[in-house]
């Protein structure tokens, strides 16, 4: 049976444990959202405000010259493009992860269209992030193509000669599964067909190397394991032996060649830079360039390696626990054991009550998340950066509380929050 003293001695021993100073944490919280939204670098307030004080309110519009705003989506790009095995220049900072797939998913589209106007179906997971399944079926709809939903075992044999793109998201929202990148983009680019993946559960969580693994288009967001604040800019990618063949679809002058010389006509950019759109929210990658400090203070010590060593050793932990300390209470795990299989996140499954399960959770300060499904889901995320093996033992320690006393059946549990 492992003890607290365990975990104690497990953060005594931790390489990575230095890195919790950097972020603002409340006290008494164990931070387990799994993952929509990382915590505050400590020094984020200063920098915005001095963004603000300084940038803006003395600097007005010559900043976008003096403080390097203007270079801002390409600068903070090659500071994520290590994350995730890009390259300099390849990547930029921009927009939500919503437009950003509009975007990489449209120009996928007319590559095919170009090369292969037979292919006429985009392929994804049933079960992938329903905004990515949104944009594909409004694309699909306007461009004349066919969305097919699998579940993700049906997928390599659904690769055919009719299939344009396979769009994925690499580590699954509701479950925590990790698909083989490299291996899912072979049997792809073996049938004919793109792939598109969504890195918005890996970027920053888990080691990605996207020409590795010959990917063609990625995106992702900077708000979650990357700690770039509430609605923080997103990222996209473009293989550069793509990024030049076609405009994508929202033409603004921020992709222009030549924004300052404002011509009557679009001229895109050169590479990825014409996967910008219009003027940049400056504030916001601000605080995501203090997000991005977070993650990147871990290279001395190992990087996204060290990172994913702890990641799989938390989730391990936690996994073990429950099953130690909360049997016979209606829990299944939905994430898979396998190291290769499972992403950053563990995710239990309860038939009742998961809802207010979660909300007990959250009152008693460990903080999840739910996602509805059949089954239900409490969702739990371990960032490496900050968690420690003792909050995992305490948060599994809550979680028994709650559910021998059966705390969770309070009226308050269950009224339905906006945000679950």
């Amino acid at each position: 049976m492992t003890t607290l003293q365990d975990c104690r001695a497990l953060d005594a021993q931790d390489p990575l444990r230095g890195l919790r100073e950097l972020f603002t944490l409340p006290e008494g919280v164990i931070y387990l959202d799994g993952n929509s939204l990382g915590p505050l670098p400590k020094h984020a307030p200063e920098r915005i405000a001095r963004a603000v004080r300084q940038e803006w309110g003395e600097g007005l519009i010559r900043s976008w010259n003096t403080a390097g705003w203007f270079e801002m989506p390409q600068r903070l790009g090659d500071r994520i493009a290590p994350l995730v095995g890009a390259r300099p220049g390849e990547l930029v900072a921009t927009d939500s992860t919503s437009i950003n797939l509009f975007k990489v998913l449209s120009a996928a589209l007319s590559i095919v269209q170009a090369d292969a106007p037979q292919r006429r179906t985009v392929v994804s997971e049933r079960s992938n992030f329903p905004t990515d399944l949104y944009i594909a079926e409004s694309l699909c709809r306007e461009r004349g193509f066919t969305l097919h939903l699998l579940e993700a075992e049906q997928l390599p044999e659904a690769l055919d000669e009719g299939t344009a793109v396979l769009m994925l998201t690499h580590v699954n929202y509701r479950t925590g599964a990790m698909h083989d990148m490299a291996a899912v983009t072979r049997a792809a680019h073996a049938a004919g067909a793109l792939v598109a993946w969504d890195l918005a559960h890996s970027a920053g969580a888990v080691e990605v190397d996207l020409h590795a693994a010959g990917a063609d288009f990625a995106v992702g967001c900077g708000y979650k394991y990357l700690n770039g604040g509430p609605g923080a800019p997103a990222f996209a990618w473009v293989h550069p032996r793509h990024a030049d063949r076609f405009w994508q679809p929202l033409a603004g002058w921020w992709g222009h060649a030549a924004p300052f010389a404002f011509h009557s006509d679009y001229r895109p950019a050169p590479g990825i830079a014409r996967y910008l759109c219009g003027t940049q929210p400056v504030l916001s990658m601000v605080a995501l360039d203090c997000g991005l400090d977070t993650v990147l203070a871990a290279q001395p010590l190992g990087g996204m390696a060290a990172l994913r060593r702890k990641s799989l050793a938390l989730t391990d932990l936690f996994i073990a626990l429950v099953q130690e300390r909360c049997g016979g209470h209606g829990l299944g795990l939905a994430t898979p054991r396998e190291h290769a299989r499972r992403g950053s996140q563990v995710c239990l499954t309860r038939a009742e009550g998961a809802y207010a399960i979660v909300q007990a959770l959250v009152a008693r300060g460990v903080i999840g998340d739910f996602r509805a499904g059949r089954p239900d889901i409490l969702r739990f995320g371990f960032t490496p950066l900050y968690l420690r093996f003792e909050d995992a033992w305490n948060a599994v320690e809550h979680l028994r509380e709650v559910l021998e006393s059966g705390e969770w059946q309070r009226p308050e549990f269950h009224r339905q929050q906006v945000v679950t």
